[in-house]
């Protein structure tokens, strides 16, 4: 039906929704904020039960047609996500994607996530058939000669602005790595206030946390490992790091664990939830160590933490900031 740029979803969803997407590339990011804003919308829609089949070993393809022929549990309008990992479907998988593309149910949105896929596949009847029956969304990594400009776009989304030199300087900083520009972009949103941002101050903003680095922070308390939590607290508030970032770090892991946690207790398949909640390969053993010895009540008792703590940021309770986020961080890693 048509195929758009990553960048060309927002207007196309702001128009309309069509009855089938696919998204497919090597950019995990881009893709993740694809199928969210294609639910978001869908929600907005009344598009409120959601079905998801993730292709695996002993993945029965009988059962994704199966759900495409019958109403909702609910008669409602509903989303059907179909998860490829490997973009392989094999034959009998190529042969159910075209037979549910002949027969799109209706009241339906249908989203299928794939990898990067070569020209082989791309000529494939399977991927011509769900091309065919709505819109295709390649992503790509963003090439190094227009990072700075989608930089200054997500600053801009923050009601932030930066000068070419800025943008520069950020996009040296994390070239190759859009999830590192996603945190970096989210860290000066919480640092500064909307409006211009100047080279200096976001140049000290972004070097300051090179030795002691709040991502390695939420990671040692993930751990357990005490010892190092203690370290980088303890560095960070010496560089005169803002405790927001701090916190915001330490609020966000918590958050994911509990949403985990959640998922796990009705019933959902670990590699589903981290695929949901963006927890990338790499972090996955860490995170499911994590979640193994702390329950959800301790979550949800952390999170209460985090909320008094920002609290006493913004001058609204008394406290000492740093010592309440050395017991935030320890609660955790303790337990």
């Amino acid at each position: 039906m048509s195929r758009l740029n990553a960048d060309q979803l927002g207007a196309h969803l702001q128009r309309s929704l069509a009855p089938l997407y696919l998204i497919y590339g090597d950019e995990p990011l881009l893709a993740l904020e694809a199928a969210d804003a294609i639910r978001a919308k869908a929600r907005q829609e009344g598009y409120v039960e959601r079905e998801v089949f993730t292709v695996e070993p002993g993945f029965s393809w009988q059962n994704l047609l199966t759900s495409g022929n019958s109403l909702s549990l609910f008669a409602t309008r509903r989303i059907i996500e179909i998860r490829i990992p490997t973009g392989k479907p094999g034959t009998e998988g190529g042969q159910a994607l075209q037979d549910y593309c002949a027969r799109l149910p209706d009241d339906t949105i249908t989203v299928v996530t794939c990898p990067k896929l070569d020209k082989q596949a791309q000529a494939t009847k399977w991927f011509k058939a769900l091309e065919q029956a709505g819109t295709a969304i390649p992503v790509y990594p963003v090439e190094r000669a227009r990072l700075p400009q989608w930089i200054g776009l997500r600053l801009a989304a923050q009601k932030q602005r930066a000068d070419t030199t800025t943008l520069q300087f950020l996009a040296d900083r994390v070239e190759g790595n859009l999830l590192a520009a996603y945190q970096e972009i989210q860290k000066l949103g919480l640092l500064f206030p909307e409006g211009p941002l100047l080279f200096d101050p976001v140049r000290e903003a972004v070097l300051d946390v090179s030795r002691y680095d709040v991502f390695n922070l939420s990671d040692a308390m993930l751990a357990g490992d005490v010892v190092r939590l203690v370290r980088i607290l303890e560095g960070l508030k010496g560089e005169g790091v803002a405790p927001t970032l701090a916190l915001w770090a330490l609020t966000q892991e918590i958050r994911t664990l509990a949403k985990l946690k959640q998922g796990q207790r009705k019933g959902a398949a670990l590699p589903q939830l981290f695929r949901e909640a963006r927890v990338w390969e790499s972090r996955q053993g860490l995170v499911q160590r994590a979640l193994g010895r702390l329950s959800e009540t301790r979550l949800v008792a952390g999170l209460k933490q985090a909320a008094a703590l920002d609290r006493m940021i913004k001058g609204l309770a008394r406290g000492d900031v740093w010592d309440e986020l050395m017991q935030l961080g320890l609660g955790i890693a303790r337990t």
